[in-house]
């Protein structure tokens, strides 16, 4: 889709990046903070939870790259599909089902989140520290889905397959490669 004619009938993350390499290099780094750095979640529950919000939000690229990344986590795709169906009886670790929950109140509605809510993920056995870090990824990847639909980027499964590969072997510090000057 040629939303923006300069990018070419098939906009890329690359290419949209390309447009403010200075807030690009931002979004990445704050992506490998978020998303890679040493807290009260794995790197997997982080890109399930990246993948759990942009499936709620349709975003075909987002959703691409972030399942295939947490497939290579190990978690199956029939798990993936079944958080969408049901996400109490999807076979995904009870532990992080309230996390998921909260995520998926903030992205459908974040005026439905309460108090409720936080004190599930705390009864689940999680601290503040992972409900923060939840909650970032959660708008991390609100603001992506946005950014990349409201650009037109779309994929293809061999596309979402390699960046989820690349994205679980090597994190996001090679994004930054080629927003280098």
């Amino acid at each position: 889709m040629a939303i923006f004619k300069s990018l070419g009938g098939r906009p890329t993350v690359a290419s949209i990046f390309s447009l403010n390499k200075k807030a690009a290099r931002h979004m990445v780094q704050y992506h490998t903070e978020v998303l890679r750095a040493p807290g009260p979640l794995s790197d997997q529950q982080r890109e399930l939870i990246a993948a759990y919000v942009s499936g709620l939000n349709e975003c075909e690229y987002c959703y691409g790259v972030h399942s295939a990344c947490v497939v290579n986590y190990g978690v199956g795709r029939e798990t993936l599909d079944a958080m969408f169906v049901d996400l109490e009886t999807a076979e995904v670790d009870p532990k992080m089902v309230p996390l998921l929950t909260y995520a998926g109140k903030l992205t459908r509605d974040m005026n439905s989140v309460t108090e409720a809510d936080a004190e599930a993920v705390y009864a689940a056995g999680w601290g503040e520290d992972a409900l923060h870090s939840a909650i970032l990824v959660t708008c991390t990847f609100n603001f992506m889905n946005r950014l990349l639909e409201g650009h037109g980027v779309k994929g293809s499964p061999a596309l979402f397959e390699a960046r989820g590969k690349a994205l679980t072997e090597d994190g996001y510090e090679p994004l930054l490669a080629m927003l280098q000057d």
